[in-house]
């Protein structure tokens, strides 16, 4: 209709998700690692990271795109490396209640469960043990952003700029908003969960297509045959 792509729009959806749940989990994970830092250090590490996060997904978008346009065996290679990230999250939605509650406070750095303190019961850590901890989770899911922004909108590159310019704003100007959004709605983080498992399958099923050099089997909603496209 009106010359529009349809699965384009299905694309930017599944972006949008992805970007929401990834930006949200990197805040918790940046949030995690400050809790145990004195309150007037918590916001230098925390704002640390958070820059670091958005610098690390320019430099990982200039890169991944153009490795992931190089052929099928990279493609599959994206999309084992993010059924990792699929079960990275998993175990990340199974932390408890009350770490991810410290990891909220020290964000917002606010007494949410009204115990007297603010991520007082995180264990105590240095400046710089949390800006190494901040720094290596940073690589890690600025990688896994990308990679499942640039996977869910592979053959469509307007949704893939769009993706990965809102996963920079995201990380720049939301991050704490997003992170107290998803410990109030767990599910959210759930279907994006689900989102990025799909994209991994569509990413492997299409390399492999690419990669054998012959035409596979048609799966609903996976794959249509003859590149995706």
């Amino acid at each position: 209709m009106f010359g529009i792509d349809p699965s384009f729009f299905s694309s930017l959806l599944q972006v949008i998700m992805i970007d929401l749940v990834l930006a949200g989990d990197n805040a918790v994970v940046i949030g995690l690692a400050a809790a145990g830092l004195a309150k007037d250090v918590r916001k230098k590490a925390i704002l640390i990271g958070i820059i670091a996060a958005t610098v690390l997904r320019i430099f990982f978008a200039l890169i991944t795109t153009q490795l992931l346009s190089l052929g099928g065996a990279l493609l599959i290679a994206g999309g084992v490396l993010l059924l990792y990230v699929c079960w990275k999250m998993y175990r990340e939605l199974t932390v408890s209640h009350e770490d991810e509650e410290e990891a909220t406070e020290a964000l917002e750095d606010a007494d949410l469960n009204a115990d007297g303190t603010v991520a007082g019961k995180a264990p105590r850590k240095s400046l710089r043990q949390a800006v190494i901890q901040i720094i290596i989770a940073d690589v890690s899911m600025s990688l896994d952003n990308v990679l499942a922004v640039a996977g869910a909108a592979q053959h469509h590159f307007e949704a893939l700029i769009f993706g990965l310019a809102l996963s920079v704003v995201m990380m720049g100007v939301a991050a704490t908003f997003i992170a107290r959004l998803l410990h109030q709605y767990r599910w959210i983080a759930w279907v994006g969960l689900l989102i990025i498992l799909y994209v991994a399958a569509k990413m492997i099923y299409e390399g492999a297509d690419q990669w054998l050099g012959y035409t596979l089997p048609h799966i609903p909603f996976i794959y249509s045959g003859a590149g995706g496209h």
